[in-house]
């Protein structure tokens, strides 16, 4: 197919009638639009929740448990008798 060709074609298809718009395409898109974006906010705010629940429970956790001091040695006995 060379350039006259194509350029045939595309006018052709540019001539003819355009396709039939549903009347409550607009309507529908709107509907649509609106309820990805009330779908995306609640998504987002159960994401933010669950990463508060996250930090307060590793606060809990380390102010109960202190995980940065060392651990007493296990290792030796006790020395006594010095």
């Amino acid at each position: 197919m060379n350039r006259t060709e194509r350029e045939a074609a595309a006018r052709r298809i540019m001539e003819q009638t355009p396709a039939a718009v549903p009347p409550d395409l607009c309507a529908e898109a709107v509907r649509r639009g609106e309820r990805l974006l009330r779908r995306r906010l609640l998504v987002r705010r159960v994401l933010w929740l669950l990463a508060c629940a996250a930090v307060v429970a590793f606060g809990v956790w380390a102010a109960r448990v202190h995980p940065w001091t060392e651990p007493p040695s296990q290792t030796t006995p006790p020395i006594t008798g010095w």
